[in-house]
């Protein structure tokens, strides 16, 4: 039987509303090479205001990621929102699955609306990828904060057990879940104060899995697979333009540690 309404698809335009209302505009920007890449702009850019480039994680699309903090944002930045590639309305047919190559098509995006200058957010994936845009382009990139983001992490850490998911192939089958029952997984690790869980109908987390989590399933994955590829934390990129904080409780204290040791070496 054809669904007749889709709870999901029905937030999803309440947000696209919301993003106009509050002054942006959706905008695809062909790069060329195999890659489309969807952002929301501002409609009218203003030179006193700083440019803020908010990169959301895995799960939905960017809009449901920034969406409750947007009207905050607004009156003080030129916002920018790009979906990342293989969500929202971003894709590409180029083979490279690392958050380097993210952060190249997202600054490619920022240079196409003349942003020279910019600060940014990137929220769990999105602050691998805001890390290394800060890496690669540092003369572009002036502040930057990364939220819920191991970035000092190592390939060892998920064989040490460092991680409450141990097994790559597992924790890509919570970050891009296929049924209710991972959906749950997914929230519970997630969310600080998930609701009861058992009591969330499968219908309703079904419905959200076929609008936000059918498409490009086997390209998210790889993305996951890739962030760990080789990791090292000697390799680690150096930037400048971030500040240390604290981690919250359910942080693993090793990577606050491994921070806090490249914070004394003049890395941030």
């Amino acid at each position: 039987m054809t669904r007749c309404f889709s709870l999901t698809e029905a937030k999803n335009w309440c947000y696209k509303l919301s993003f106009k209302k509050s002054g942006l505009r959706s905008a695809i920007a062909d790069l060329q090479d195999g890659t489309i890449m969807h952002c929301w702009v501002p409609k009218i850019r203003k030179d006193s205001k700083p440019n803020l480039l908010l990169i959301h994680g895995l799960g939905a699309n960017a809009m449901w990621q920034w969406g409750d903090i947007l009207r905050q944002m607004i009156p003080y930045f030129n916002i920018f929102i790009p979906d990342l590639l293989f969500f929202g309305e971003s894709y590409t047919t180029r083979p490279e699955r690392s958050e380097s190559f993210q952060a190249q098509c997202v600054m490619r995006v920022m240079e196409r609306n003349s942003v020279r200058k910019l600060s940014l957010v990137g929220l769990s994936y999105g602050g691998f990828v805001g890390y290394s845009l800060a890496a690669q382009f540092s003369e572009a990139v002036e502040r930057v904060v990364i939220c819920c983001a191991g970035v000092c992490m190592e390939e060892k850490d998920l064989k040490e057990g460092v991680f409450r998911v141990s097994e790559l192939e597992e924790a890509a089958r919570i970050l891009v879940p296929q049924t209710p029952e991972k959906l749950r997984e997914l929230m519970g690790f997630s969310l600080f104060q998930p609701p009861p869980l058992s009591l969330l109908p499968s219908c309703l987390l079904a419905d959200f899995i076929g609008v936000m989590c059918t498409e490009f399933t086997e390209e998210k994955k790889e993305l996951i697979r890739a962030i760990p590829n080789d990791r090292k934390i000697s390799n680690i990129p150096k930037i400048t333009q971030a500040s240390g904080g604290q981690c919250s409780p359910g942080c693993y204290q090793g990577r606050g540690t491994r921070l806090q040791h490249r914070e004394a070496q003049g890395v941030f």
